[in-house]
């Protein structure tokens, strides 16, 4: 929704190398800056920022893209968040597209709650710090717990006083709405009067992905039988507690270099994970995971090692989401603290160090801890055992991504042996749950096309059977097959250069004489070049170019380098980091240039880009006109034919002459 007029303002004032400059430590290095890569570990700098050419390579683990990519990549932004992120680093003020009244009062209360959750994590932190109740008793709970000064500020932990309504008084002084105040949870109402939600209570913020406050978590610290020991703040139009992780911000950097999310149930096991050096650990807030959490654990690793006290209720709160986590493709284990312990407690004890080792040498495999863990509920009860069966073969049916099929495999393998059955018959237990979920996901597919009054894509008259859909689940000793890579076209390289010509070329002068510019001459030509094009990302990016350039607004280089499309982006990207080495001696004695962008050379490389895609279809005519003529059994049929391929060929080589050369092969 932000306004294209926005977008190009942003995009004129970025410097890749102040942005990435303000995450890695750069060193310039001839043309361009070298730093340790971010994302991965690194002893010797491989990461090249280019400031010319507004993109970043390492040459260690191959990851590159431009500003906005960088920040996508390393911060976990969306396009949208990255682009606020830089308008407000730059004082770009952001004009936004016409939206519904609906939409822009729910904009308008998200920023509302967000300004009053800042305001009151700043009057928590100071109230901690700077009143004698805070340090009394917030402060040396904290430090009793064993966190440093550093610590507290990092997670920026706070105490509200232990009074009625010292918070909403200071609060209503600033001005702050009261029904906004009570939505947060920060005030709640009591024999009419507003009072503070979390006095008595130590302060643990909750943030985004991007360091905005969601909401609190609030502790208390005295013995009550009729306060909980946690409270959290309510699911508002900002916090669904769903979809929220404690400790995110603070841990997706090493979450991504270390390629694995520690996963624990309380703020302090954050916290003192963190405070030792373990920094890859998010909370659960003792809640049962939710697809939604699973998703944003995703976003960084697949790799997920769930940490839980090794009393039962521990075991039973970490097989809960188990079967959430296969279904999203993550590698789940499970790593059981010893008994008395939690993660806070335990690596406290034994220092960083053990804490990591204890976990390499601990975790195990979640499905095969599973079934070892119900096998010895089980024993000897011949029912059990078969419902334990039906559960594990239904676990192991959720592994359903292609490119996990052999660990799927394995898994029937490895349960049949310690169920002692066989394992053709856990096979077919495991596709007998494959199609009932597939069958179930094609009604529901069906229902929502017949309630939309269309016709279903599947399982009705003249339509696909599930068997059809999926064969790899439904003939037995079959497979799903790898997705073959597609064939690099030999031709891209051809369509790539008129891409280059346009965007670094487009506003220049083709013709002074007759004021034409290079996108002129390229759109004024009789050819479509979008539908002469075979790559789908320079389809892209003519049409986007050629739809402004109708209206009078043609869209220059940065405009598709920063383009939200990251495939349209990181092909420009590639595209536009062509080096500008110098040409082959042929070419350079021809056109009298050093390089292809010196003096006129764009004139003369439009030329040629858009001569071959025309060429390239004149030879295709050819092909097709003379398997015509092979095929013809008319005389006046093979007659045309001849004529039809005298005059394409003629066509073909007034156009080579045109160009300078041959290059129709």
């Amino acid at each position: 929704m932000i306004s294209q007029n926005t977008i190009q303002q942003i995009l004129n004032r970025i410097d890749i190398v102040e942005i990435v400059g303000s995450f890695v430590k750069l060193k310039k290095r001839g043309a361009n800056y070298m730093g340790l890569c971010p994302f991965h570990n690194e002893k010797s700098p491989s990461f090249t920022v280019s400031g010319s050419k507004e993109i970043y390579k390492c040459f260690g683990c191959g990851k590159s893209g431009n500003t906005i990519n960088f920040l996508m990549e390393h911060e976990k932004y969306s396009y949208v968040e990255a682009l606020r992120w830089l308008a407000a680093k730059y004082n770009v003020e952001i004009e936004e597209k016409e939206v519904s009244p609906e939409v822009k009062a729910r904009q308008q209360l998200a920023d509302s709650l967000f300004i009053i959750n800042n305001f009151a994590r700043d009057y928590f932190v100071k109230t901690l710090h700077e009143t004698e109740e805070g340090q009394n008793v917030g402060l040396s709970y904290f430090e009793e717990r064993g966190f440093t000064e550093e610590t507290v500020k990092k997670f920026q932990l706070g105490y509200c006083l232990n009074l009625r309504d010292a918070f909403v008084r200071e609060a209503q002084h600033k001005g702050y709405n009261m029904e906004l105040l009570q939505k947060t949870g920060l005030v709640t109402i009591r024999n009419d009067q507003p009072a503070d939600n979390y006095r008595g209570r130590v302060i643990f913020p909750i943030h985004n992905q991007s360091g905005k406050v969601l909401g609190f978590g609030a502790r208390i610290l005295v013995k009550s039988d009729r306060a909980p020991k946690y409270i959290n703040s309510p699911e508002n139009d900002i916090y669904v507690k769903s979809k929220v992780l404690y400790g995110t911000y603070f841990a997706r950097h090493a979450i991504d270099k270390q390629d694995e999310c520690l996963l624990v149930e309380g703020y302090t096991d954050v916290v003192s994970l963190h405070q030792a050096g373990v920094e890859n650990v998010v909370a659960s807030s003792g809640t049962s995971l939710t697809t939604d959490q699973l998703r944003l654990i995703k976003k960084y690793t697949r790799n997920l090692t769930i940490l839980y006290d090794g009393d039962n209720a521990g075991v039973k709160a970490a097989l809960r989401g188990l079967d959430m986590a296969i279904e999203e493709g993550l590698n789940v284990k499970l790593a059981l603290i010893p008994d008395n312990e939690d993660p806070d407690s335990y690596v406290r004890k034994i220092g960083a160090e053990g804490f990591r080792q204890f976990i390499a040498d601990n975790k195990q495999d979640f499905i095969l801890f599973k079934l070892q863990v119900s096998l010895k509920e089980a024993g000897n009860d011949t029912t059990k055992k078969s419902q334990l069966v039906n559960e594990i073969a239904e676990t192991i049916a959720r592994i359903d991504k292609v490119e996990d099929f052999t660990k799927q495999q394995d898994y029937i393998r490895q349960c049949s042996q310690l169920l002692k059955i066989d394992e053709e018959g856990m096979v077919t237990l495991v596709n007998k749950y494959i199609r009932d979920r597939l069958t179930k996901q094609a009604t529901q597919e069906q229902n929502r096309f017949k309630n939309r009054g269309q016709d279903a894509p599947a399982g009705e008259e003249g339509g696909p059977s599930l068997a059809e859909m999926y064969p790899e689940y439904f003939d037995e000793g079959t497979q799903p097959d790898a997705v073959p890579e597609n064939l690099f076209n030999k031709d891209e390289k051809q369509e790539r250069e008129l891409v280059k010509v346009l965007l670094r070329f487009g506003d220049m002068m083709f013709d002074e004489e007759q004021k034409i510019t290079v996108a002129d001459y390229i759109f004024h030509l009789p050819y479509d070049f979008e539908s002469l094009a075979d790559s789908e990302v320079v389809k892209k990016i003519l049409h986007e170019y050629k739809a402004q350039y109708d209206q009078g607004a043609p869209l220059d280089k940065k405009w598709f380098l920063y383009h939200q499309d990251p495939d349209i982006s990181k092909n420009v990207a590639l595209i536009l980091e062509d080096k500008e080495a110098e040409l082959s001696a042929n070419w350079r004695d021809r056109f009298e240039i050093k390089t292809i962008y010196g003096d006129d050379a764009f004139v003369k490389d439009t030329v040629s880009a858009t001569h071959y895609l025309i060429l390239r279809k004149i030879r295709k005519l050819i092909e097709e006109n003379q398997q015509e003529l092979k095929d013809a059994t008319d005389f006046d049929v093979a007659r045309k034919c001849i004529e039809m391929d005298i005059q394409l060929k003629q066509m073909a080589k007034e156009l080579t002459d045109k160009v300078g050369t041959v290059i129709i092969k």
